[in-house]
């Protein structure tokens, strides 16, 4: 009986998805892009959850790879901002705020993370905290290891008020009403307990590399039923170099860093290539991010760095068929490192890697 019920409501969503789509011609643009962005909302509902991305992979260190928790000696504030498609009503926007210290005496790296998700204009709305543990080794005189661990708390909240079904759109003049005759979940609010994982590695101070598992147990997030709906195992394998090219006038040097980032989770997958160029104080980047069906958005950094903070803001210039249309992607990162106890007998030295 409960497996029958299932089956018609889903049956009847994948109508009103149709009459949804059939429809969106006669919407204005506001209220076009009002019921995509609904559409992809009621779809994760139903289907396998996604992480949010960070074009400042970097910037937002312990979200990238648990390993990298203590990667510094200092001790390290991070904050992280982006505004996904501002040009469209019911954007994404994402906030990080993180700290991490080392612990060098026992080769040890602790960190703690916060991370908020809004979805559609507050449709949908998922917040976490994390904690980090990291252990690090010395495999060589040249060669690092860091072994990372991650759990985290998660909590989803869903405005129901805020979607658009089918049977709210007028179709003659394409108004969107108020009351519609879907039953929403019992409950609107869910939390759940996660873990991940990773590794990174250091070699010469040039090169490095990681790989990080999200998510490890899958755990089901579905609002209305949990077994038919768990939030996606996350893989991620990131890595990089850093070539010296001389020095400026203020004898740092210049630096150039190709990096590569692949992701994937369930069904999406994506591949960001680019460089970074270090010209102290400032750094500048460009990538081209790419979800192997079509190009995805072409990313520009422009970046500011003293001795112990930075600061850095990214533009994501769509490319795919919803074009500049949307606003693109707006992200801003800002990093202050500082020593709360200076430790004389360290025997390791802090992983190379780039600072977005």
């Amino acid at each position: 009986m409960l497996f029958l019920r299932i089956m018609q409501f889903l049956n009847r969503f994948r109508k009103n998805i149709c009459n949804i789509v059939s429809r969106i011609s006669r919407v204005n643009f506001m209220k076009k892009t009002t019921v995509i962005i609904t559409i992809l909302l009621l779809l994760s509902l139903f289907s396998h959850s996604q992480d949010a991305s960070f074009s400042q992979f970097y910037a937002s260190p312990m979200y990238l790879n648990p390993a990298l928790a203590g990667s510094t000696w200092c001790g390290r504030l991070t904050f992280n901002y982006r505004n996904q498609w501002p040009s469209i009503s019911g954007n994404f926007v994402n906030y990080n705020a993180a700290y991490d210290q080392s612990l060098s005496r026992i080769n040890s790296g602790y960190g703690i993370m916060f991370n908020s998700d809004n979805m559609g204009d507050g449709a949908m709305k998922t917040s976490t905290i994390s904690g980090l543990y990291s252990y690090h080794l010395q495999l060589g005189q040249e060669m690092f290891l860091n072994v990372g661990f991650q759990g985290t708390f998660i909590q989803t909240k869903l405005d129901w008020n805020k979607l658009v079904f089918g049977d709210m759109i007028d179709p003659i003049n394409g108004t969107i009403g108020s009351t519609t005759q879907e039953t929403p979940p019992a409950n609107l609010s869910m939390g759940y307990v996660d873990f991940s994982t990773g590794a990174f590695f250091s070699y010469k101070g040039k090169y490095y590399g990681g790989f990080a598992a999200h998510h490890l147990t899958t755990p089901d997030n579905g609002f209305y039923n949990k077994t038919d709906s768990q939030l996606g195992m996350k893989l991620t394998v990131h890595g990089g170099a850093s070539f010296e090219m001389g020095k400026n006038s203020h004898d740092e040097y210049i630096s150039v860093s190709p990096n590569i980032l692949y992701q994937q989770q369930s069904e999406f997958h994506q591949l960001n290539v680019g460089c970074y160029v270090n010209y102290y104080p400032f750094v500048g980047g460009l990538w081209m991010r790419h979800n192997f069906e079509n190009a995805d958005a072409m990313i520009v950094l422009i970046g500011f760095k003293q001795d112990n903070w930075k600061v850095g803001y990214s533009y994501d210039m769509t490319l795919s068929e919803l074009s500049n249309a949307s606003g693109g992607a707006h992200e801003i990162s800002f990093a202050w490192e500082f020593c709360i106890e200076r430790d004389n007998r360290k025997t390791l030295r802090a992983i190379n890697s780039p600072s977005f």
